[in-house]
């Protein structure tokens, strides 16, 4: 991680998302809590030149630090894991909760109207190395742990064993395990921080009053507890 001529977060390498440092978000248990409630990723390579863009839903290992890795899986018909090769240098992007946030949700709109419209929004970006697998038993101990995070909690969870083994082994033969391997990662949260208390009050007010910003809400109102 670098500083630019703001102090503002860099990290080192090539072009990366930029991090106002009143955005940047450190807190382990946020950052992983992020990947376990939106586990869809979108995956970032580039071959002969070219970005390649792929939607994947990824499991962590264990966290999201350097050395750690996450894992999924794509259908044999993706040609993802045909461009992924040997392995090689990727990017994992997870979007959390966003929302719009109105000039009005601002209780300073009303003494100087010097007030625009933003978007709050929070993201992980990892950076790594990506390889492939066909073994098998990779294979169904990726499906086993994407199963268990997604159905976990559910009243009636599903298991890889309520299925026939006969109908598990023809999916698992049509699939290829990925596993990322985690070399840096950059998280910004953004949620209102550069603004006043009272306006900050006013965001997660807003926004806690509709059900689809609530999650927003919610990460403004944790910032403004620990600030």
């Amino acid at each position: 991680m670098r500083r630019d001529s703001r102090g503002d977060h860099r990290p080192a390498g090539d072009l990366a998302v930029y991090v106002p440092t009143v955005f940047t978000e450190v807190d382990h248990d946020a950052i992983t809590a992020l990947l376990d409630r939106h586990p869809l990723a979108t995956l970032v390579l580039v071959h002969d030149g070219r970005a390649q863009v792929d939607h994947i839903p990824f499991a962590r290992l264990a966290g999201v630090n350097a050395g750690e890795s996450l894992v999924a899986h794509v259908s044999k018909s993706n040609d993802t894991w045909r461009l992924i090769g040997e392995g090689c240098e990727a990017v994992l992007v997870f979007t959390g909760a966003s929302a719009y946030v109105s000039p009005s949700l601002y209780p300073s709109k009303r003494s100087t109207h010097e007030v625009v419209p933003t978007w709050n929004y929070a993201t992980v970006h990892l950076r790594g190395r990506i390889t492939c697998s066909h073994e098998r038993t990779v294979k169904l101990d990726i499906v086993e742990r994407l199963t268990h995070m997604m159905e976990s909690g559910r009243r009636e969870p599903w298991a890889v064993s309520d299925a026939p083994a006969s109908y598990i082994e023809k999916m698992l033969a049509g699939i290829v395990a990925l596993q990322f391997d985690i070399e840096t990662s950059t998280a910004k949260f953004k949620a209102s921080q550069n603004r006043s208390i009272e306006d900050r009050h006013g965001v997660i007010d807003g926004l806690a009053k509709d059900s689809a910003t609530q999650e927003a809400a919610r990460i403004a109102a944790d910032r403004v507890a620990r600030s």
